[in-house]
């Protein structure tokens, strides 16, 4: 499967609301958002434009292990293309 290559973190922190996660604090160019959706899960979001392949790679991995789903689905959830 392909990564979409021109993801914002910005964008990515805006599509995880729609699986309850929500901005809890910021960093300099860092967020971390949590969701309480299926017990406690926090991701750290870097605020680049774009996300680098390989570290979105793992943050979407982490994200898809946590709700008990694949990588394709989290992305047509998210509606990352």
């Amino acid at each position: 499967m392909k990564l979409p290559r021109d993801v914002s973190g910005a964008a990515l922190v805006t599509a995880l609301r729609r699986l309850g996660y929500e901005k809890v604090r910021q960093r300099g160019s860092h967020v971390r958002v949590t969701t309480r959706e299926g017990g406690e899960h926090h991701e750290v979001i870097p605020l680049h434009d774009p996300i680098r392949t390989k570290t979105l790679a793992s943050i979407l991995k982490s994200i898809a292990r946590h709700h008990g789903i694949g990588v394709p689905e989290l992305l047509r959830k998210l509606n990352i293309r």
